[in-house]
């Protein structure tokens, strides 16, 4: 006896993938809202999660969609691919495929994390035993009564049993109590007697269960028979996809007969134009629900009857290893196809099997399994006391159950009982209704739903705010939380991740934390799942959040997956001045990357058209100082920096700015001295400490003191201390520059920066500032054929890589190949617009010192004379100085 519901109750009977999934959406949906609930997995297997499909272990048994349709949640694709990533697979892509045992894994994992930070929030119990009986209750919702006698009581039930089970109704009666028949092949231990002999086996059915058992029991000396009426075995999935293409238009309004004709000349024309029907198959799927939805009864049998096996074939696909089995055990004839049905059965003494088929042909064989796979009709005992209560009836065509958007209907026609079901149960509604990409946006959309009448009430509590007066949809505990983080955001201090983390933690539902979190990820490189934060961000926002929050939300959306971003981001601060977060990723400094091609003019106008909104406070007051230096007003730069660092001691823009005030200035050891006391004191907690070092050492530099580079170097700039595109852009730079003006005697040490920064941001840099880095790097360790591999990148990329990194990479290609005067045309060329590239005017300093060398190198001294006056008329820095009295008269 159950004991009294004091909270909302959910039963899912079921824990295989359709049952895993609705309790992973359960348990999110339901922390999400914060809406408390009990959840009671009801299913008589070992582990959740596995259900017939996923507990085979045979390694060739492999799934049939590709990695990239295998995610748990519909608007994170990618979410199986980075689980496999983690899990012993680096480096997976979306058209990979996997094995159904090792997705098991993934569907238990991914639910076992779902309840884990659901704890607090929803309880889950979890029942070994069948269901085999359910009913309405006196006061409403469903009891439920299980194998061992125990009685189970919940507000709704979804019933996420699977197939229906095969009936084996081909079958002739001597067939069916022979012991060499097989009906259910998947239950544990039924291919033990086959496995054990090396008897000819006959398969009943050529699907994709067919095509597993085939590849279990094929073996040298032994012929595996597969028997169907069509004789025809699913296609296979190409190795590399075709590009895909649109459905066709007019297919939601064609009647039948036209409708067929539109489909057959759609696949037709991918033929004739890609080599390949598939994409044209794969097109429509995302309608195939709806255009089976407006058949009518007859017109859907005829489909059954003409195309259905033919659809199925090419539809439900191998994946291409287990194609590429299944034609050499044909080729070594050892797998044998025939079409027709068995039409006779005998039983010899030995317990071996005659069978005859309708083709006349007659197989002596010592099993036949059944692989017709699942049945019309649901006659577990739970169904059919579902079916004899008048609480459910057969679906359209007798297939599943009849629902009415999952909601089971009654033999009235109306949703009587609260109770849901998903996947194969729905054959007869939807059709297509058995994969993973399917059944998870079912289970979604039921979570959704058996939470609806649980939306808490409109809260009347003001809510908090931010530490710049804009209102938080969370409560007071993650506020604070999120408070912190974006402090230590605008201060450019470490440790936001882990407080926006806490945040989210505290309020699964906050979606401006997860959207924070995202652009943490994205852009500074935070240790952050960016697919699963932004996910989570956007579900949050359809279920809590304000306009403000939304925008932003769209923001980052935007800027993740690329897209009019920036001008989003514009947008977003027109009507919401002080977000301060979405100002500092708006405004190239140091934190992120701001937005593209905004030049100075612009910046200002965006950073000045938002100063009612803080009144002077110090992070506009760091930002404003920073583009101040970036228009030459040094002076004013300055006054404004010291200004916030006064109120604000620890802003890193405002340091930021300061340290490019010294240097454009030529102050060089005032700015060395403060900078490093900084660093040293307020700065030890800053995120980009290589970065205040690299000014420092830029100073040293300037100041001709190579003992100190070289000490900065190994201390604050080597790699292992500095990593990724922050190695490149930093330590990379200075090596360059410290060779350059010969301040570095030795072994360059170059190709340890390129070792600390992932290959796809050598090959493929996202951003023109990047590539210049990439560049430099290379050029620095003279890789050659990696030069020019960039700059193939660089010419079909954006158009800033395209006119100024891709004819930079050739002029350093130039200068490795001691080409000097072609080096330099190239370099000298490129200085007007090199701008464009983005960065500070002391990081693009890099390419006029690469020029000064060149010319130097061609001995061409006059020109190298001319270019080192202007750099002194600029400031007077010892090294430049040393450099021009070195040239020759």
């Amino acid at each position: 006896m159950s004991p009294v519901r004091e909270r909302y109750t959910v039963a899912v009977v079921g824990a295989g993938a359709a049952g895993a999934l609705t309790a992973v959406h359960l348990c999110e949906t339901a922390t999400r809202r914060r809406t408390p609930i009990d959840l009671v997995l009801i299913d008589p297997a070992p582990e959740a999660g596995r259900g017939t499909a996923y507990s085979t272990r045979d390694p060739g048994h492999w799934l049939n969609v590709p990695a990239g349709g295998m995610s748990c949640y519909p608007d994170d694709p990618g979410h199986f691919m980075r689980w496999l990533c983690r899990h012993g697979e680096p480096g997976v892509t979306a058209g990979e495929f996997s094995t159904r045992y090792r997705y098991g894994a993934y569907l238990a994992d991914t639910l076992a994390q779902a309840i884990v930070r659901a704890h607090g929030t929803v309880a889950v119990l979890r029942l070994a035993v069948r269901a085999e009986h359910i009913a309405g209750a006196p006061g409403g919702g469903v009891v439920l009564r299980l194998a061992d006698g125990t009685r189970v009581d919940a507000d709704a039930a979804v019933l996420a049993t699977g197939p229906a089970a095969p009936t084996a109704g081909w079958a002739p009666a001597e067939l069916r109590t022979a012991d060499g028949f097989i009906a259910t092949p998947w239950a544990v231990g039924a291919l033990d007697g086959p496995l054990a002999d090396d008897s000819d086996v006959l398969l009943v059915g050529s699907g994709l269960t067919s095509v597993d058992l085939a590849l279990t029991l094929e073996r040298p000396g032994r012929t595996v028979h597969t028997v169907s009426r069509n004789g025809l075995l699913p296609q296979p999935h190409t190795l590399t996809p075709a590009a895909p293409v649109p459905a066709p238009e007019g297919i939601h309004d064609a009647p039948y007969e036209r409708l067929r004709r539109i489909v057959y000349r759609h696949v037709a024309r991918a033929v004739r134009l890609h080599g390949d029907w598939r994409p044209a198959l794969d097109s429509l799927r995302p309608h195939t629900a709806r255009l089976w939805s407006r058949l009518t009864p007859e017109e859907c049998a005829e489909f059954l009857r003409r195309d259905g096996a033919l659809w199925n074939t090419h539809r439900h696909r191998m994946a291409p290893a287990t194609g590429e089995s299944i034609l050499r055990a044909r080729t070594a004839r050892r797998l044998a196809l025939h079409a027709g049905t068995v039409t006779s059965a005998a039983v010899r003494a030995d317990g071996s099997l005659d069978v005859g088929l309708s083709d006349g042909r007659d197989l002596h064989v010592g099993w036949v399994i059944d692989c017709t796979g699942p049945g019309p009709v649901l006659e577990d005992p739970l169904w059919r006391s579902l079916f004899e209560a008048g609480a459910a009836v057969p679906g359209p065509l007798g297939m599943g159950v009849a629902t009415l958007d999952g909601r089971l209907l009654d033999g009235r026609g109306d949703t009587g009982l609260p109770l849901y079901t998903l996947g194969a149960p729905r054959r007869g509604e939807l059709w297509e209704t058995t994969a993973i990409p399917e059944i998870r946006v079912q289970a979604a959309a039921l979570a959704q739903d058996l939470l609806a009448p649980l939306a808490p009430r409109r809260r009347t509590t003001r809510r908090p705010l931010d530490g710049h007066g804009l209102a938080l949809s969370t409560h007071a505990e993650a506020a604070a939380a999120y408070r912190t983080g974006l402090d230590r955001i605008l201060k450019v201090r470490a440790g936001a991740e882990d407080s926006l983390t806490r945040a989210v933690r505290l309020d699964p539902g906050f979606a401006l934390g997860h959207a924070a979190l995202a652009l943490l990820g994205h852009e500074c490189g935070a240790a952050v799942d960016v697919p699963r934060a932004l996910a989570e961000a956007q579900r949050c926002a359809k279920e809590r959040a304000c306009e403000r929050e939304r925008s932003f939300v769209e923001v980052v959306t935007r800027r993740v997956h690329g897209g009019d971003g920036d001008a989003a981001l514009v947008r977003h601060l027109e009507h919401h001045p002080a977000d301060a977060l979405a100002l500092a990723v708006a405004v190239p400094t140091i934190a992120f990357s701001g937005v593209d091609d905004l030049d100075d003019d612009y910046a200002l106008r965006l950073v000045e058209g938002t100063s009612a909104a803080y009144d002077g406070h110090w992070f506009h007051t760091s930002l404003l100082a920073f583009l101040r230096q970036e228009q030459g007003r040094l002076h004013e730069a300055g006054e404004l920096a010291h200004r916030a660092l006064a109120v604000e001691p620890a802003s890193g823009h405002a340091v930021h700015a300061l340290a490019h005030v010294h240097y454009e200035s030529g102050a060089h050891r005032a700015g060395r001295d403060w900078l490093e006391r900084w660093v040293a004191g307020r700065g030890r907690g800053a995120v980009h400490r290589a970065h205040f070092s690299w000014h420092i050492a830029l100073h040293e530099l300037a100041l001709d003191d190579p003992a100190a580079v070289r000490r900065r170097w190994f201390t604050q700039l080597a790699p292992g201390r500095v990593t990724g595109v922050r190695a490149l852009v930093d330590s990379g730079s200075l090596l360059w520059r410290a060779r350059l003006s010969d301040s570095w005697r030795g072994d360059l040490p170059a190709a340890d920066v390129l070792d600390a920064v992932q290959a796809e941001v050598l090959e493929r840099p996202a951003t023109a500032f990047t590539a210049m880095h990439c560049a430099i790097a290379l050029t620095a360790v003279g890789d050659l054929a990696a030069l020019r591999r960039l700059r193939d990148h660089a010419a079909a990329a954006d158009e800033v890589q395209r006119e100024v990194i891709a004819p930079l990479c050739d002029a350093f290609a130039a200068l490795v190949e001691e080409r000097f005067r072609e080096a330099a045309r190239g370099l000298d060329a490129l200085l007007p617009v090199l701008r464009r590239v983005g960065g500070s005017a002391a990081q693009r300093e890099v390419v006029e010192e690469t020029l000064l060398y060149a010319l130097t190198a061609d001995g061409r001294c006059d020109a190298a004379a001319r270019l080192l006056d202007a750099r002194l008329e600029r400031t007077q820095a010892p090294r430049d100085r040393r450099m021009r009295a070195g040239l020759p008269a």
